[in-house]
């Protein structure tokens, strides 16, 4: 969770998000709001109670009011709009609920914390010539405000802002940021290549197939009509060059050439490197092994890299997400536990098959979504199109071939796997906890 005085710098929100601002009467939250929201965008507790009875001070209105501001919120969440919810929220009831909406539609709730001293919001109270409220009762607000400062990282916030002078705030103090992920002005076109996992020659045959200018040292060049790769996670693990299939690919997405999103395999190689205890196990002990081989800095450069990845692409105005393991219309886009969650794994049954390994269930069947979805994972025989979904795992480090899909043309290249099948063996006793 991040924290941040105002206005030592600008506050950077997410570009979606639900924003509740926090804070006593008189303190500056509905002036805040609209310097800095469109009026679109706001919804206040005082608006929902003139809707509801034509009287925004009348407080017999309040449950029905409340109705009336979780519904407004909920339909903007669903639609992807910034929300900012204008009222006290003095206490965790009254936040929780808001929290909850926003994590059922995947997006960061922001705390933005109004902590001013009793006697300066009593002033602007007096000044404002609103309801006469005794002294005793603002100064309870404002303990509210400091009681709630110590809460609010337990209620599932993802960014607390605490303003002491709201008032000083610059118009342009309030920027929004786009998903790392969030690429939209990129139209392509892209090569969507699947799962690598350490096969590096089969890599440079495919991006030699491609059109992609391969010099007899393995470095890939620019592709001459302007393409660029997008690689759907699952560098590393199982294959047998695994340092090199990093190198290109960080090669090629530092000079710009390609995208890539985190796959799982990739997301348990960084804990790993940092130290945090995993099971080495479906692959990791061959990256382990191989990177031991590799200097220090360079171990140091794939974990950062790595790292860094997005959980998910979102190319072509909207019109095609890449995420490792797959993802619903209702997560594009979107960030929350549960879109990580997805994007790296997919969604399981909860059920094991013969080999140990987690049934997952089709999500792809019941996709449909306008966004082509192109994603890995899951190995299959040939690229399987279904619903406006692609997955492009072949399988090629288990012997099968190496797949990318072409877009827009959505026609598939693919070559043969040219070493020998991995084959996985008894997995380690290095401290559990992590998924596979």
């Amino acid at each position: 969770m991040a924290h941040g005085p105002v206005y030592d710098g600008d506050v950077e929100l997410p570009e979606l998000c639900l924003v509740l601002l926090v804070g006593p009467t008189s303190a500056g939250k509905s002036t805040f709001a609209a310097r800095h929201f469109a009026a679109t965008e706001i919804v206040s507790d005082e608006a929902c109670r003139a809707l509801v009875c034509d009287d925004p001070a009348d407080r017999t209105a309040d449950a029905a009011a409340l109705e009336v501001l979780h519904l407004v919120v909920d339909k903007r969440l669903a639609a992807g709009r910034l929300t900012v919810v204008d009222a006290d929220h003095l206490t965790r009831p009254a936040r929780s609920g808001l929290v909850a909406l926003a994590r059922r539609h995947h997006v960061p709730a922001v705390a933005v914390v109004f902590d001013l001293p009793a006697d300066v919001v009593a002033a602007r109270h007096r000044l404002r010539g609103g309801p006469v409220l005794r002294h005793r009762a603002l100064r309870a607000q404002t303990e509210h405000v400091r009681r709630a400062l110590e809460t609010l990282g337990r209620e599932g916030f993802a960014q607390v802002e605490v303003l002491s002078d709201p008032s000083a705030a610059p118009d342009e103090a309030v920027r929004r940021v786009r998903p790392d992920g969030d690429r939209r002005e990129l139209t392509g076109p892209f090569d969507c290549i699947g799962d690598v996992h350490g096969c590096h020659d089969e890599l440079l045959v495919l991006l030699g197939a491609l059109g992609w200018p391969v010099d007899a040292a393995g470095r890939v060049g620019d592709h001459p009509d302007g393409r660029l790769a997008v690689f759907v996670g699952d560098l590393v693990d199982r294959g047998p060059a695994i340092p090199a299939v990093v190198r290109t690919v960080m090669d090629l997405v530092e000079r710009g050439r390609a995208l890539c999103v985190l796959g799982n395999h990739d997301d348990k190689l960084v804990r790993a490197l940092v130290g945090r205890p995993v099971q080495v196990a479906h692959g990791l002990a061959e990256s382990l092994e191989q990177l031991a081989g590799e200097s220090e800095d360079f171990r140091e450069q794939a974990a950062a890299f790595l790292r860094r990845l997005p959980l998910q692409l979102v190319l072509d105005d909207g019109r095609l997400v890449v995420a490792h393991a797959g993802l619903p219309e209702t997560m594009h886009n979107r960030t929350s536990s549960a879109v990580r969650a997805f994007a790296l794994f997919g969604q399981t049954t909860g059920e094991l098959d013969e080999l140990g390994r987690p049934v997952r269930h089709p999500w792809a069947a019941d996709y449909r979504g306008d966004a082509l979805v192109v994603y890995g994972h899951t190995p299959a025989d040939a690229v399987v199109f279904e619903h406006n979904t692609a997955c492009v795992d072949t399988g090629c480090v288990f012997g099968g071939r190496l797949s990318a899909l072409r877009y827009p043309e959505r026609t598939v290249v693919s070559v043969p796997a040219t070493g020998r099948p991995w084959r996985p063996t008894p997995a380690s006793t290095t401290p559990t906890g992590s998924r596979p």
